[in-house]
């Protein structure tokens, strides 16, 4: 009988484990961060954005550039992903892509490159040093490395994202090896 009860209560145990398990976020909690508040960039369509923009929407914030041959192409993929595994709850989040390569990344390319992952996407741009400027607010790492090609650079930069709530206030940061139902559970829970 002994053995019956214990079996029991730590059956009872098991099942508790994972509603606790599923509160628990997997990215980086920087609620409260005193870094990355806002931006003056430009959208994909010609239209000045600042975050204050977006207020109402969790925002979902990556820093790339369209001739990226891995990182950003692979984590524009992971967010359209991840709206989709937000089913009805996508349309409550906003994927803002800034890009790091002002020079090669019109409005036009990014107006083909960032939609092209999920129509409500939308890429950012500005001058090389308003750009420098958003990097270094977001303390992100951007440096132009000389490369052989007919692009003649590539640009090493910091390759996670920042997730932000409804009231525009930075809450997570996502690194580069979470996959879309980890960043979707968390935004889940942002939201």
């Amino acid at each position: 009988m002994r053995y019956l009860l214990i079996a029991l209560l730590m059956s009872a145990l098991v099942a508790c484990k994972p509603a606790a398990e599923a509160n628990k976020l997997v990215a980086q909690d920087i609620t409260g961060a005193d870094f990355g508040q806002s931006f003056n960039l430009t959208d994909h369509t010609g239209k000045p954005r600042t975050m204050a923009d977006f207020k109402g929407k969790a925002v979902a914030l990556f820093f790339g550039y369209t001739h990226c041959p891995d990182v950003c192409p692979t984590t524009m993929t992971t967010l359209k992903q991840t709206m989709q595994l937000l089913g009805a709850r996508a349309d409550e989040v906003q994927v803002l892509f800034v890009t790091l390569d002002p020079a090669r990344d019109s409005q036009e390319v990014l107006a083909q490159f960032v939609p092209s992952f999920d129509k409500r996407f939308i890429g950012l741009r500005g001058s090389e040093q308003e750009i420098a400027a958003t990097a270094a607010v977001f303390k992100i790492y951007a440096k132009k490395v000389e490369a052989q090609g007919k692009g003649g650079y590539t640009i090493d930069h910091s390759a996670g994202m920042y997730v932000f709530d409804k009231a525009g206030k930075i809450r997570l940061y996502v690194d580069y090896s979470e996959k879309p139902a980890e960043i979707a559970s968390d935004i889940k829970q942002i939201l």
